[in-house]
């Protein structure tokens, strides 16, 4: 069950190019301003069309879709807004994916890419202009036909109108006649739209392709399907940093339907004539591999060692925040309080392992797969053909998931190998095995904090300590992290406490480098870091005897986050006894502060076994404010979706490593949440302002700290580590 209530400057666009004739009016938009404001743009290259719009004289409206789709949705909230600013008639809107160009680059990023919920914030001034510009072009070819001044004429959806003589204009009419101006329209922030008047933003627009969906028409990567093409897959090596020394590639090339085993200098690819010929030969692969760091990994002894780096006041880190002198403040404290957290790797799980089509011709590739990243798929395809970027092409698909995951783009380079080493077009399919066995995983953490308490019990400093693996050089590359002064906001991120009333903070990040290949995951570290900063805010609550939902209000100083802990309480009767069950609340936030920040307000609602461990989420009440909700179901949905892979994380996802090898193999043993397992999810949605703000993954952050939450309430101690197996409750309520 969901409950679902609602409580700029523009960029000027200039020598954008045109097509006009007999069948359509095309807009070449450029949405790759250099600033969120879209103050400054980047002019489109000359000879070259990069169509947002296109209106076709039946009336029909093209509109690109510039972000790749993985369930987001994204595909359609973009268009809309482009929509919305065009006074579109939205049954007659055909969307379709935008190729993969700069002119497409999310602003923020500046480059074609999906990722920290950043998609809808990044293209929101741009895409508003697109729609206004070309509803301003509609406008001035009607007043010149009809003779008549611009300011008589407005638009209904799909329509030119002119109220004095009651004469109208279909688009599709226009886009017959249109004289298309060598220069854009300049459209000024306070002549678009106000929010006030939108019609299709708010309003629960159903998503184009869920009919589609329904009857499995979209194609992901797994489906394509290349005339003469061959079939592949890649053996990785069990850690980060080797390849293979000798494999047995004559013993696999006698398997039947393998037509070539070649080793790579990262990896083994075998290829053949059918998926069950490749992946029945890759289980008979033995191969010798060389060290790597990452031979050594013996998960549960490196925690343990991550414990005692957070401990050890010697062991300094890389400062991530700081105000104030919260080291003076905690020594000179009348109490300190200290807490310390745990978790382990996590492995993405997305729905559709990696696949990717690529054929390396002698001059040239082609490309036909998912990926979060498109503007990196074709620097890597390029790089592994041998080829300039401009002789790559990528066919992009909907994506099976990819919370992180899909950021990576070996699979990729992996395809492009395989396809040049037998000069044939080739399907790369990794197994679910490999694809869990070989993955990136979200790092395992150690944190301590540790908070500086007067004689009333109020906080004068907070210091946050953190253990872990990196996972930016990863991602974006050493230089990256470097030029961010060793800050690896991936891991870091919720690991401060901005709006909450703390003098002075401090959060620190030792680093843990062990070899093991790591990544964003959804939320990236709020997930973890949440969870410490949260329970600790609760287990203060029950030093002072105060009920933790009032203590949190009485810390928490913007008023926004205050309305959502105060709505996410009332949804769920916070002050009432529930018999066996306890409540927990946590606070969270997503975003950043150059793109602004939505706030969830979580409850959550478990029992406890006590003879088994096992802990029984129930109900969860989440209650968010995301500026100003795009498409309101679609929120509910992607906040349930969150919601369910905190409680994943939280209840039973764990990925253990020994002697280099990851212990798990399937999703036998690395275990998701079941139907049985997700609780009765209510969401109420706030806006706050004009301005959407990050959703995907806004439910990360308060989820497991509400489970938490309800498990200090119920039993009066904490889950100190991640996730919250029985084997570990048993354990803590075992403590006397």
């Amino acid at each position: 069950m969901t409950n679902r209530t609602h409580s700029r400057p523009a960029p000027s666009l200039s020598r954008r190019e045109f097509l006009a004739g007999s069948t359509a009016l095309s807009f070449a938009f450029v949405l790759a301003p250099s600033a969120l404001d879209g103050s400054q743009a980047n002019a489109a290259t000359p000879g070259r069309l990069n169509a947002y719009v296109t209106i076709a004289t039946d009336g029909t409206v093209g509109i690109m879709a510039p972000a790749p789709e993985m369930g987001q949705a994204v595909n359609s909230s973009i268009p809309l807004i482009i929509a919305e600013e065009l006074d579109a008639d939205w049954s007659k809107v055909r969307i379709e994916q935008s190729p993969i160009a700069p002119d497409y680059d999310n602003p923020i990023f500046k480059s074609q890419f999906a990722v920290g919920s950043l998609t809808l914030r990044g293209y929101w001034m741009p895409a508003r202009t697109a729609g206004a510009q070309a509803r301003r072009v509609l406008l001035e070819a009607a007043a010149q036909r009809w003779s008549v001044p611009l300011a008589e004429l407005t638009t209904q959806p799909g329509q030119v109108v002119h109220a004095t003589s009651g004469r109208r204009l279909t688009y599709g009419e226009i886009a017959g006649f249109a004289q298309v101006p060598d220069k854009l329209p300049e459209v000024k922030p306070e002549e678009l739209k106000p929010v006030a008047q939108f019609r299709l933003i708010g309003h629960d627009v159903p998503r184009f392709d869920v009919p589609d969906m329904a009857v499995g028409k979209p194609l992901y990567a797994i489906d394509v399907q290349v005339p003469g093409m061959m079939y592949g897959t890649i053996v990785r090596p069990p850690y980060k940093g080797s390849g293979p020394k000798s494999f047995n590639r004559d013993e696999i090339k006698k398997e039947p339907g393998v037509v070539e085993a070649v080793a790579f200098d990262h990896a083994i690819g075998i290829v053949g004539d059918s998926v069950p010929a490749v992946f029945n030969a890759r289980r008979k692969v033995k191969a010798e591999w060389r060290d790597a760091a990452g031979a050594k990994v013996n998960s549960a002894k490196d925690l343990q060692e991550y414990v005692a780096a957070v401990r050890d006041p010697a062991r300094t880190g890389v400062v991530v925040r700081k105000t104030g002198d919260a080291d003076a403040a905690i020594a000179a404290a009348a109490r300190v309080h200290a807490s310390e957290f745990t978790n382990d790797y996590v492995y993405h799980a997305q729905m559709e392992p990696h696949s990717c089509t690529a054929w390396a011709k002698p001059d040239s590739v082609e490309v036909w797969t998912g990926t979060q990243w498109p503007s990196r798929t074709v620097a890597a395809a390029a790089q592994a053909a041998g080829v300039p970027p401009e002789k790559v092409k990528v066919h992009l698909r909907q994506m099976g998931g990819g919370y992180g995951r899909n950021a990576y783009v070996e699979y990729v380079t992996d395809a492009v190998l395989l396809s040049k080493a037998v000069q044939k077009p080739m399907k790369m399919i990794q197994s679910r095995e490999d694809d869990l066995v070989f993955g990136r995983f979200r790092p395992m953490t150690t944190q301590r904090i540790e908070v500086g308490l007067d004689g009333q019990g109020k906080i004068l400093a907070w210091r946050h300590r953190l253990a872990a693996e990196t996972v930016v050089p990863y991602l974006y590359g050493t230089a990256r992290l470097e030029a961010q002064k060793g800050v690896d906001h991936i891991v870091v991120a919720g690991a401060d406490v901005p709006f909450y009333d703390v003098p002075s903070h401090t959060a620190e990040h030792i680093y843990e480098e062990r070899g093991v290949r790591t990544a964003a995951w959804r939320g990236i570290g709020a997930g973890y870091t949440n969870y410490a900063i949260e329970v600790v805010i609760d287990e203060l609550a029950r030093q002072l005897q105060k009920d933790p939902m009032e203590y949190r209000l009485a810390l928490l100083k913007d008023p926004r986050a205050r309305k959502v802990v105060e709505t996410a309480a009332r949804m769920a009767d916070w002050g009432r006894k529930r018999d066996g069950r306890a409540l927990g609340i946590a606070f969270g936030k997503l975003g950043l502060p150059p793109v602004g920040f939505s706030m969830s307000g979580t409850v959550a609602e478990i029992s406890v076994n006590r003879s088994n461990g096992a802990i029984k989420v129930h109900n969860i009440w989440c209650a968010v404010d995301v500026g100003l909700p795009i498409q309101p179901n679609n929120i509910v949905a992607q906040i349930e979706g969150s919601i369910v892979f905190a409680l994943g994380s939280a209840l039973k996802e764990q990925i253990t490593i020994k002697d280099g090898q990851v212990e798990q193999s399937n999703l036998h043993d690395y275990e998701l949440m079941r139907m049985s397992d997700v609780p009765q999810m209510h969401v109420e949605i706030i806006r706050s302002g004009d301005i959407p703000l990050p959703v995907g993954e806004l439910g990360i952050a308060g989820t497991a700290p509400a489970v938490g939450n309800a498990f200090l309430a119920m039993t009066g101690r904490t889950l100190g580590a991640m996730p919250f197996t029985t084997d570990r409750v048993r354990q803590v309520l075992a403590r006397s």
